[in-house]
């Protein structure tokens, strides 16, 4: 009987295709073109966490009539929802720039 084990290559589950990874990056462009895509997956992760922790803070501290635990969860919301903003705009501003400029930054065009 053969074990075989799953095979995982980061470099593709993390957006990095061969020959451009983070190891053979030779400016800072291009260290950050190979990174941003990335940043933005850990950023929705971040997002998600956030609004899933104050839902819950508001939901908890609602049933036992707590209302600074009650704004402490709406912070929480309204701190994800903001963060939610720049990084939407920031990825929209980045679509401008390679429409503009004709430099591909994202890899790809886009997520």
């Amino acid at each position: 009987m053969k074990i075989q084990l799953a095979e995982v290559d980061i470099g593709k589950e993390l957006l990095l295709q061969p020959g451009k990874g983070v190891e053979s990056v030779g400016t800072i462009g291009s260290f950050i073109s190979a990174i941003l895509p990335n940043i933005y997956i850990i950023a929705g992760v971040i997002l998600l966490l956030l609004l899933i922790f104050g839902g819950l803070t508001v939901i908890v501290s609602a049933g036992k009539n707590d209302p600074e635990s009650t704004a402490k969860g709406s912070k929480a919301i309204s701190a994800a929802l903001m963060g939610f903003l720049v990084i939407f705009a920031s990825y929209w501003i980045i679509q401008i720039i390679e429409i503009v400029t004709g430099i591909e930054i994202l890899g790809g065009g886009g997520l």
